[in-house]
């Protein structure tokens, strides 16, 4: 029984086409592959991705560049002639060519720019212009602006002989005759509109603007919080500069995502996909953390040494050090995520650290209450069938573990709570205070509390 087509997978039908060596064939198979298809083929086979891309039509070449990871897209700039680099470059939207550019040596930025035709080397230019992160490096100056004592038959007309250039158009800028942002209109209200009604009666002068020197996280949150598909840009004066797509802030969304992720596990972020990056390059961004963090345990070993005389006077105390040190290190972590996450969806800012300490607080003694009740629990229960273990004074040794967990797993959530609301109030990245981090903190503190409870109940019994 013979396959349908639509049955064999992709791959099998690109191996077939390709090894058939017949251009026409290759590109009628590429034309009636959907682009993130066409994308897929060709990370999944780097030595036809240069051939792929020079056999495409050039907007759909274009298309598919654009989604590329940056490491593909670099290898196949590198590969292609310097005509097809030329025309490739031109066609991407100026926001998509900023993207790339500024993942490239400045070197190889000269050489590439010289590529450009005049007009599209001077929006690159302006573009790159603007500082690394800024809602500038974003904006695409690819937009459609009409004048408010426009009738919505101009307006028709005006997207009719431009629109097929622009970024997007279902949102219409409205600017005076100096250039300044008025208002915006969504492209269902032009076409529900009659034909000779003026644009001066359609906006309502209410909009939402993003500033050219805003950064990208901030833009980012008004999209989130607005539901836009585009934003404007403008500058001090209210000169519209260009607009920022959906998409571009999706990517803004998954880049900062990657980096906070990143973060958490108490790494550098990483500016290249795992497989890709050299594995030095992958050592440095690790190390530095890592070392960090060996330092900080040290200071674990400098408490125990500062209480070897009562871990030589009650032996027993020292089993527990791990179960201490370790949930407190786990509430801080959870915390920690918690407040870092809450941050990057803009539910919680640092003005609110006051109610986030109150609900920490209130957390963090019934978690510890929980833990410090099963860990009473557990001594006392175990020295009941073996007796041995604790000796006769279990009852003191279960209240200061028990008594312990409640303190250092309330410190734990208050550490891990309250450090990255301090990192930002500071001006630092707050997924810096990353869980290994917390956790660090809080095994150096934890055994001061441990040891703390050990004197207060075992003075003149076991210490």
């Amino acid at each position: 029984m013979s396959l349908d087509q639509d049955e064999i997978p992709l791959q099998d039908q690109f191996e077939e086409v390709i090894n058939s060596n017949d251009k026409l064939a290759i590109q009628e198979f590429l034309n009636n592959q959907n682009i993130s298809d066409v994308a897929q083929l060709i990370s999944d086979n780097e030595d036809y991705e240069t051939q792929i891309i020079s056999i495409l039509s050039l907007h759909r070449a274009v298309s598919t560049f654009k989604i590329l990871d940056v490491p593909e897209q670099k290898r196949i700039i590198q590969s292609l002639p310097p005509i097809k680099t030329a025309e490739l470059l031109n066609e991407l939207p100026a926001d998509d060519r900023t993207a790339f550019l500024e993942e490239l040596p400045t070197s190889v930025v000269r050489e590439l720019i010289k590529l450009l035709n005049p007009e599209e080397r001077k929006v690159t230019l302006s573009l790159l212009g603007y500082a690394e992160g800024s809602v500038g490096r974003l904006m695409t100056p690819d937009y459609i602006a009409v004048q408010e004592d426009w009738t919505v038959a101009e307006v028709l007309e005006e997207i009719r002989k431009e629109g097929k250039h622009m970024e997007t158009i279902d949102v219409i800028y409205v600017t005076n005759e100096n250039g300044e942002f008025i208002d915006d209109m969504r492209i269902r209200e032009i076409i529900l509109s009659k034909p000779d009604k003026i644009v001066s009666e359609i906006i309502d002068r209410r909009y939402i603007a993003l500033h050219v020197n805003d950064s990208q996280e901030e833009a980012n949150n008004i999209f989130k919080m607005n539901n836009r598909v585009a934003l404007p840009v403008v500058d001090d004066n209210n000169i519209l500069l260009g607009i920022v797509t959906i998409d571009d802030m999706l990517w803004v969304a998954n880049e900062e995502f990657t980096e906070n992720i990143q973060r958490i596990g108490g790494t550098e972020a990483l500016d290249e996909p795992y497989l890709e990056m050299p594995l030095f390059k992958l050592v440095l961004k690790r190390v530095g953390w890592l070392v960090i963090l060996f330092i900080g345990e040290m200071l674990t070993a400098t408490a125990m040494s500062f209480f070897e005389d009562e871990i030589a006077k009650a032996v027993v105390l020292a089993l527990f050090v791990p179960l201490i040190i370790s949930s407190g290190g786990n509430s801080g972590s959870q915390a920690s995520t918690l407040i870092i996450q809450a941050m990057a969806m803009g539910e919680v800012y640092v003005e609110d650290w006051w109610r986030v300490m109150r609900r920490e607080i209130l957390s963090g003694l019934m978690l510890g209450a929980v833990l410090g009740i099963i860990g009473f629990l557990r001594i006392e229960i175990w020295s009941h069938f073996f007796p041995e273990v604790y000796g006769q004074h279990s009852f003191f040794i279960a209240l200061t573990v028990g008594f312990s967990l409640i303190g250092v797993v309330l410190w734990g959530t208050l550490s891990g709570s309250m450090l990255p609301l301090l990192l930002k109030k500071l001006g630092a990245d707050p997924a810096t205070s990353s869980a290994p981090f917390v956790a660090t903190l809080v095994d150096v503190t934890g055994l001061i509390i441990y040891f703390s409870f050990a004197y207060v109940f075992l003075r003149g019994i076991l210490l």
